[in-house]
């Protein structure tokens, strides 16, 4: 809607991965090279992990497409939350078969051919498994027996597993302790610092259209605080603002287009949003804010000093006389009783 208005080709900030518009920061060319190393050498299994939205997805298309077309054939699993015969079935599909086994014994077989024909011809076979942290630990240990399939001194089958952090938590469990000895590889994903955030909306927009970048200089700062550091949520605060100012038709994005963006997309909670008002316009935060209300009314109250009788009986009188107030009147005249 705004892209007119400002002089855009297109969206800049549009939230479907494209590698065309990957920002590559050191920690995404070190992915890069690594999962190309992995690949081309043959290492068997490789992971890759980063926090939601830094960009795997589109660094895994970058990869495949970096890698010679005649040498690689590669399968791609973007939903691996299937069961395991779902699973060896869209891997294989992907791979081109194109009539797939009712049997497990038989897809076996088959695959296995796949495989050795693969490398008679000097290709490499690649199966690519995005969104990794929401396998199954039974399917991770039957990827792991297919990697199995291997020559003296050549693993037969590339295996590269993308997810979120979470992988690592799913790989140290006891159970797949053989699957984690055989990683050859672990890349991580940073997030953006602050100067890479103003870079990256830079490059977005250099690539989408001749204008002028429209933020204002003093906004960069909110955008890195407001998301993070997560490339994603930098598109949608950067799209949100940009409606903003657009429908104010103002030339600029300024801070309070960030602002009221963050707002609108729940980066923040409603009882903190004095606070991320005040930091994302570098102020100091004023006393209501930084010190909780209940401090300020609530006055300390002095404990007497307990006194401990010989007793049963007389440890607990001593110990609830000043509740006593709160008994009730026969609990009282019961006691005294006694």
């Amino acid at each position: 809607m705004y892209e007119q208005y400002f002089g855009l080709a297109r969206n800049p900030f549009n939230m479907t991965p494209d590698p065309a518009l990957l920002y590559m920061t050191p920690s995404h060319r070190e992915a890069l090279a690594g999962l190309a190393y992995a690949i081309l050498q043959c290492k068997g299994f490789v992971t890759m992990m980063g926090e939601a939205g830094t960009g795997k997805t589109s660094l895994l298309a970058r990869t495949l497409r970096c890698l010679p077309a005649n040498r690689v054939v590669s399968s791609v699993i973007l939903n691996p939350s299937l069961s395991e015969d779902e699973f060896f079935e869209l891997m294989l599909m992907d791979f081109g078969f194109n009539d797939v086994p009712a049997s497990k014994a038989r897809r076996f077989l088959k695959f296995q051919e796949f495989l050795l024909r693969t490398s008679e011809a000097g290709k490499i076979a690649v199966l690519v498994v995005d969104e990794a942290h929401k396998i199954s630990p039974t399917l991770l240990e039957e990827i792991r027996l297919i990697s199995n399939l291997e020559l003296p001194g050549q693993k037969l089958l590339q295996i590269v597993l993308a997810g979120q952090t979470e992988l690592n938590d799913v790989l140290d469990r006891p159970d797949l302790r053989q699957l984690r000895q055989r990683i050859a590889l672990r890349l991580t994903i940073q997030l953006l610092s602050d100067r890479e955030v103003e870079e990256y909306i830079h490059l977005r927009w250099s690539k989408s259209g001749p204008s002028p970048v429209p933020f204002a200089p003093d906004s960069y700062a909110p955008i890195a605080r407001g998301s993070r550091g997560i490339p994603r949520l930098v598109n949608s605060i950067c799209d949100n603002a940009l409606m903003l100012a657009f429908a104010e038709k103002a030339p600029l994005v300024e801070p309070r287009h960030v602002r009221e963006a963050c707002h609108d997309l729940c980066l923040v909670e409603k009882d903190t949003a004095p606070k991320l008002s005040a930091a994302l316009n570098g102020a100091s935060l004023p006393v209501a804010v930084r010190t909780p209300l209940i401090e300020e009314h609530t006055q300390p109250v002095a404990t007497p000093p307990l006194h401990l009788p010989a007793g049963p009986t007389r440890l607990m009188e001593s110990y609830m006389q000043p509740r006593r107030s709160l008994w009730p009147r026969w609990m009282t005249t019961r006691r005294a009783a006694q």
